[in-house]
């Protein structure tokens, strides 16, 4: 019998009372077979309950609507970790201006097959309806939540206070990993979640009132241009980083030479451009080292911990020319803001409550947009704390011969790892057939939706075994809008931004899916087309911020795209054609 043909050990049971759930937006945090340790651990843990404190805190659920001995707000079916929608449209309906409708939209965008919401009579409840009216009143005004500030100079203190890893033992290291996570994650995750659902309340109310007024392609200017953003912060190190090497020889021959291996090349020399643009260098590492890929998984790659990635993001700024200077971006995409504002007030500026309205709306949208990518960074740069101890245990391990790979020290379960530190050798083999179970796993295709028990995994369609319908010219992919802006080019169709050197000047991204650490690829990029994702996903914001024209939601624009075909990227539009 085929082991796919058993539960994987991080298997969850679908909700009875939330049944649909979804794939959309979990690429951000856990866009591949999620591993046995966040399964079992505080990760998991901690977003389940995270999301439900941050639902109750806006308002729309009461503790008891949830099961208290089973996940629902999220689960894992086949390995793959899934988003609850049925619990989102519930809060659709309860919340003051919005419906089911509105939260598809949020979750979906274009793509097909969506069940229809299924209405029933508990969803309704005014008094949760009132409660959310008062958070949307506070949100108004307010200007932000006090702890992210504290929360960020947390995670200062963390990164100064790191000790010397390689003076601890191997328990020292475990006991400090496990120690950040159970203690921090779970009230930051809350936070996060609850400014996720505060965030919304400005865009769906401009959203409604630009579309009221017949100017619905102002919603994303409107959303942009802030200046403040968090997310943003690594792109514009990296872009000036990206200067200096352009303006050095010896920096550029050692470019030139290819990105595997270049860390290293660069800390071996004694030229003194190289030298300074190395101190230059850790500097952002000390800063911003804690961003990598599925950055919720602990054994995951952060720039810190495999510099030659970052090093890919800043060669692709360093061959670019300054038309793509994201500050110049980020000035005109203020001044987008601006323009859009204006137009905005002159169409009710005879409707005195239609320009508080607009007025607080922006407020709101200034305040909380901004914060939470600041709840994010925040949190990121805490579980970068976590993986390095991590890194360092699963690198010794690996060189004593108990483990194959360093990241396979998060193949065994919470439950199971202090004894696995004591006793690694008992363990290789487990882990080994952990790892083969995950990589038949990682060769199937989850469903996008799963309504009640999702299907066996043994009949889930191969990624080696998939048909792909190539867009012909003059073939249009409908997608979402996440930033505006044309831009027509070769395509560059990536899956990881580890391949960031692949990426010409003047192509256009194409990718599966993306979080905040893709970023610094979109920089170099002429535009974004993502097979998945949302308005308001992580990498749309930051898009926005950047002024790369993005369109997100275009269902499987990475098998339908072939490299180097001509497309053109309407981002206001949300389309992509195929041909020049």
């Amino acid at each position: 019998m085929s082991t796919l043909d058993e539960p994987w050990l991080a298997d969850t049971p679908p909700s009875k009372r939330f049944p649909i759930y979804t794939r959309s937006n979990i690429s951000e945090v856990f866009p591949d077979v999620v591993t046995p340790l966040a399964a079992t651990g505080e990760v998991w843990r901690g977003a389940e309950h995270g999301w439900r404190n941050g639902l109750i805190r806006f308002g729309a659920f009461d503790k008891d609507e949830f099961d208290s001995e089973h996940d629902e707000m999220i689960g894992i079916f086949g390995g793959y970790g899934y988003l609850n929608v049925s619990v989102s449209r519930v809060m659709g309906v309860r919340m003051p201006g919005s419906n089911p409708d509105l939260v598809d939209q949020s979750y979906f965008g274009s793509q097909p097959g969506v069940p229809p919401y299924d209405a029933r009579p508990e969803d309704v409840n005014p008094a949760l309806t009132a409660r959310m009216g008062e958070i949307i009143n506070w949100a108004m005004t307010a200007d932000g939540l006090p702890e992210l500030e504290e929360y960020r100079a947390r995670a200062a203190e963390l990164r100064r206070d790191r000790p010397d890893l390689g003076a601890l033992t191997n328990e020292q290291l475990a006991e400090r990993a496990l120690g950040i996570q159970e203690s921090l994650f779970l009230p930051w995750v809350s936070d996060h979640f609850f400014l996720i659902y505060v965030a919304s309340i400005p865009v769906g109310g401009l959203a409604a009132m630009t579309a009221e007024l017949g100017v619905p392609e102002l919603l994303t200017p409107l959303i942009s241009g802030f200046g403040d953003v968090d997310s943003a912060a690594p792109s514009l190190a990296m872009w000036d980083l990206g200067r200096v090497a352009r303006s050095s020889d010896a920096l550029r021959a050692l470019f030139d030479e290819g990105i595997t291996g270049l860390d290293t090349r660069l800390r071996m020399s004694t030229d003194t451009d190289v030298a300074a643009f190395v101190k230059q260098f850790d500097d952002f590492l000390y800063e911003f080292g804690s961003r990598g890929v599925n950055e919720w998984e602990m054994n995951t790659p952060t720039w810190q911990t495999h510099p030659d990635i970052a090093l890919g993001a800043i060669d692709r700024m360093r061959i670019a020319d300054e038309s793509k200077a994201p500050r110049a971006n980020l000035t005109r995409m203020a001044e987008d803001r601006m323009k859009a504002i204006d137009t905005v007030r002159s169409k009710i500026a005879s409707d005195e409550a239609a320009a508080a309205q607009f007025q607080a709306l922006l407020h709101a949208a200034e305040v909380f947009l901004p914060a939470r990518e600041r709840s994010k960074t925040s949190l990121v740069r805490m579980i970068g704390e976590v993986k390095v101890p991590f890194r360092e245990l699963g690198l010794r391990l690996a060189k004593d011969g108990y483990l194959d790979r360093p990241e396979d020290f998060a193949l065994v379960t919470r439950q199971e790892f202090e004894d696995f530190v004591k006793n690694p050798g008992s363990y290789t083999q487990t882990i080994r057939d952990r790892r083969a179970r995950m990589d038949e796993m990682a060769a199937l295709v989850p469903p996008f939706i799963v309504v009640g028990e999702p299907p066996a995994t043994n009949t889930w369609e191969r990624r080696d075994s998939r048909e792909r319908a190539v867009a012909t010219d003059g073939t249009v992919l409908q997608g979402v809008s996440a930033c505006a802006g044309t831009a027509t080019g070769p395509a560059r169709v990536i899956h990881d931004p580890s391949q960031a050197d692949e990426l010409e000047p003047g192509e256009i991204l194409v990718a599966p899916g993306t979080d905040p650490s893709w970023t610094p690829l979109f920089v170099s990029s002429a535009a974004v087309v993502v097979d998945v994702g949302a308005p308001m996903s992580h990498a749309a914001i930051v898009s926005r911020e950047l002024g790369i024209p993005c369109v997100v939601s275009c269902t499987d624009a990475t098998r339908r795209i072939i490299n180097g075909t001509v497309i053109t990227v309407d981002g206001a539009a949300g389309t992509v054609t195929i041909g020049r």
